[in-house]
């Protein structure tokens, strides 16, 4: 196991650095400069502008500027924000947390949704309960993530008065109050996100079990005279999940697309908001990191999912 973890970790080095070459070589050729409110505002000298693109070596060649990162990187230096006047890296930690608990909460409530819908409707193919819920798994999937979000706004904050649809992390109450306001205010966004991933995965976790309850041993299972809850959930549901981890692992960057989007619609606080902000104001070294940041969570989401291969079939050797 160990010896598998660092092969894959010595894979994921070099990823990350084509990655970073990529993103940086992209961002450094795209139209925008950090300074170009600067030079549209008359009442700052030419020598003073000139002076700022030096020091921070913006006319310097791409490869020597991506060079000057990288080993700034390397000695924990992630940039300085041209916008906010702060550390790109203290940017970033204020607002992760956020971010992952969002995301993170959404990804569970997708699982509990998907896994028991998805394997009840496949121990009853084309039944009642099957035929909704691929119904609604249709509907969940089709409608895309600014659009509930905006009607959960409506329903639950404007006609009902229940949530907010604001989010904020200043919150000054305490106590169980602090906690009961931060999950009213979490609700609507993870709803909207686990909701789309729930329904888009209870048909693979359908169609996972279909074809495993058609297998022999399954079969055999039950002739032995394993009750039906046995079978299914010690045979079935944790083969099925082999595919299912896959398609969690491969859709994580569209994960955190989508909570892009929906941290616009709430007023989140996390690191999707950063990303829009910085672009609309062509703050390269956030652009960078935040990007650089949604690589490595990516890649980290891919080796656990080849980690949980293991666990799930114990075919599967970490060699």
């Amino acid at each position: 196991m160990s010896r598998y973890l660092l092969r894959r970790l010595a894979i994921v080095i070099p990823s990350l650095l084509g990655i970073s070459i990529v993103l940086f070589t992209v961002l450094a050729l795209a139209p925008g400069d950090p300074f170009e409110e600067l030079a549209t505002n008359p009442n700052i000298p030419q020598e003073v502008r000139a002076g700022l693109r030096e020091k921070f070596g913006l006319d310097d060649p791409i490869a020597l500027r991506y060079l000057r990162w990288f080993m700034a990187m390397v000695h924990g230096d992630w940039g300085f924000s041209f916008v906010s006047r702060v550390d790109v890296d203290v940017l970033i930690r204020q607002r992760l947390s956020t971010t992952l608990f969002v995301v993170g909460s959404s990804q569970i409530l997708a699982l509990l949704v998907a896994l028991p819908v998805g394997v009840f409707a496949a121990t009853r193919p084309y039944s009642i309960f099957d035929q909704i819920a691929n119904t609604l798994a249709f509907i969940g999937f089709s409608l895309p993530t600014f659009f509930t979000g905006i009607l959960f706004i409506l329903l639950f904050s404007i006609y009902l008065d229940w949530l907010p649809f604001v989010y904020r992390a200043d919150i000054s109450a305490t106590g169980w109050h602090w906690y009961w306001a931060h999950i009213k205010q979490a609700l609507m966004p993870v709803a909207v996100l686990g909701l789309f991933q729930g329904a888009s995965w209870t048909r693979y976790v359908r169609s996972a079990a279909l074809d495993v309850i058609r297998l022999d041993y399954v079969t055999t299972a039950r002739a032995k005279g394993l009750a039906e809850g046995t079978v299914v959930v010690k045979h079935v549901v944790r083969n099925a999940l082999i595919p299912v981890v896959t398609l969690v692992a491969l859709q994580m960057p569209a994960v955190f697309g989508g909570a892009i989007v929906t941290e616009q619609i709430f007023r989140i606080p996390g690191i999707g908001s950063l990303l829009i902000t910085s672009i609309l104001a062509n703050d390269t070294p956030v652009i960078m990191a935040v990007t650089f940041v949604f690589a490595c969570l990516v890649i980290l989401f891919n080796l656990l999912a080849d980690i949980l291969y293991g666990w799930l079939d114990p075919r599967i050797a970490y060699r």
